[in-house]
């Protein structure tokens, strides 16, 4: 994106009703970084990954979390391009709905799983999945001022992102490698039981 590659224009189209003169249509085209949906389709679904194997999530909540991430971000990218305000906010709207879906994965699930863990691995997971969603919230905002209602220039739309992205992804990662050592879990078995060692079977048990 840095050097001009990755963005296209969308073509909106808005459209005016007069009474008494002829409607006025008014075409704008504004820049499309569709690079950085590509990115977050990406990193979106490993960052909730990190927090779903952090927490002991069980494999059908990982599914569903992840699933309503890449709808998310498909239709966000839907919505940049829509050509109306109808189709971009319609777009919108049922992306809020998946990120909601998300929410619910991560506080009821993924606190539901993280109590039969450690104390400290409950913390972790309440500090580090709450500042998550506390950025992940920012994004739809940024969208809404910037993209959707077109209040922001693509010029501070950017700096906005930026700014989140560097702080959900790499103060999230570092921050998630220095508690590691304090807080390792063991992905055994975590499919079916989570990431405890509950319902694991061995080679060589008895029953």
């Amino acid at each position: 994106m840095a050097t001009g590659d990755g963005n296209s224009y969308a073509h909106i189209v808005i459209k005016e009703a007069h009474k008494h003169v002829p409607d006025t249509v008014e075409h704008i085209f504004r820049q499309v970084f569709w690079a950085r949906y590509i990115d977050w389709s990406v990193t979106t679904p490993l960052l909730l990954l990190d927090l779903a194997f952090l927490a002991g999530m069980d494999g059908a909540s990982i599914i569903v979390a992840i699933v309503a991430d890449v709808i998310m971000v498909l239709l966000g990218l839907f919505a940049a391009f829509g050509k109306t305000d109808g189709q971009k906010w319609g777009y919108y709207a049922i992306a809020c709905v998946a990120y909601l879906v998300i929410v619910y994965q991560l506080v009821i699930s993924g606190r539901r799983a993280v109590m039969s863990k450690n104390s400290s691995t409950s913390r972790l997971f309440a500090s580090i999945g709450g500042f998550t969603l506390v950025l992940w919230t920012l994004y739809p905002i940024v969208w809404a001022i910037g993209d959707g209602a077109r209040k922001w220039s693509v010029d501070t739309e950017i700096v906005a992102y930026a700014v989140l992205d560097v702080l959900a992804k790499p103060v999230f990662g570092f921050w998630l490698l220095f508690a590691h050592t304090r807080n390792a879990s063991s992905v055994e078995g975590f499919w079916s039981h989570g990431l405890s060692s509950e319902g694991t079977l061995r080679v060589g048990d008895d029953e």
